[in-house]
């Protein structure tokens, strides 16, 4: 059957497909309306993974505020606003409010800066997010692999974004007023108890109930983005697993792609979950965390 579908999770102008390709991709897809996230972040920072510079936008650096606004201006009834500022910039949170108020931001997101997200500014920035209904979806990617790899010397500087685990508790227990929604490899990992035993971005095997389930359950304001090989992993890893997660979870899941192919649904569709729930994952979940937007 045909349902109803809302992405949680797409940029401007990224892996060169620019804001009418990503309609079309859209239409051939069914997907009726796209979070259109911006991903802002240092050069210095944005450098030391350049193998962004070849699927992004060489205008700007990353995903700007202005692409996004791009996008929402010529497709108004296709794109929700995502804008996730640096916590960092002194005046982040005058700057947000009047990207809300200007340009109809409804989305703080994508967050993914080399920083932990439990620290003051970030946290302050979440309260304010609270205050403006605005829900925060934020990348996390910190493997315990890769810090090994950051203190084995003095030149070595490998990528991270967020923090481990732990951080999420600490947001979560410390923003009661607003919604976070987890993605990245650093989040979907901890889905099985093992993860610190991973050596790779995607771990493989069956999964036994790791953090994320924890998480969920003690905080009703953590909600799960099914996005990118992260979190299609996620899920694929154990089917048997994953349709007992998203069943107990199936008001804080989201569908979201962080692509332009059909990988999550493929997963979702082998679950043989009901037109409830699927319904819940595919839209509903997404049109309640706005509800509340100012």
């Amino acid at each position: 059957m045909s349902r109803r579908i809302i992405d949680v999770h797409n940029h401007p102008n990224w892996h060169g497909v620019n804001i009418d390709k990503l309609v079309a991709n859209m239409d051939e897809h069914g997907i009726e309306k796209t979070w259109l996230l911006s991903w802002e972040i240092s050069q210095a920072e944005f450098d030391i993974a350049p193998i962004y510079h070849a699927v992004m936008d060489p205008r700007g650096l990353s995903a700007p505020l202005w692409m996004v606004v791009e996008g929402l201006h010529k497709y108004p009834d296709r794109f929700i606003g995502g804008w996730a500022p640096d916590p960092r910039d002194r005046h982040v949170r005058p700057k947000l409010k009047a990207a809300v108020e200007i340009h109809g931001i409804k989305v703080y997101g994508e967050l993914k800066c080399r920083m932990r997200y439990d620290n003051p500014d970030a946290i302050a920035t979440f309260k304010y997010c609270g205050e403006l209904g605005l829900p925060v979806l934020f990348h996390l990617e910190c493997p315990k692999y890769r810090m090994d790899q950051l203190y084995k010397g003095p030149t070595e500087w490998p990528e991270w974004y967020g923090g481990d685990i732990t951080v999420v508790d600490n947001m979560c227990r410390m923003c009661p007023d607003t919604q976070f929604i987890g993605h990245g490899p650093g989040f979907w990992a901890e889905i099985s108890d093992d993860a610190d035993e991973a050596t790779d971005m995607y771990p493989q095997g069956t999964v036994a109930s790791g953090a994320v389930t924890e998480l969920l359950r003690k905080y009703e304001n953590l909600h799960c983005d099914l996005s990118a090989g992260s979190g299609c992993n996620g899920l694929a890893r154990d089917i048997e697993h994953a349709k007992e997660f998203v069943t107990e979870f199936q008001d804080r899941i989201l569908f979201g792609r962080d692509y332009f192919d059909r990988a999550q649904l493929d997963v979702l569709e082998k679950l043989d979950l009901s037109d409830e729930i699927m319904d819940k994952v595919m839209h509903r979940n997404a049109e309640k965390l706005l509800e509340d937007v100012s």
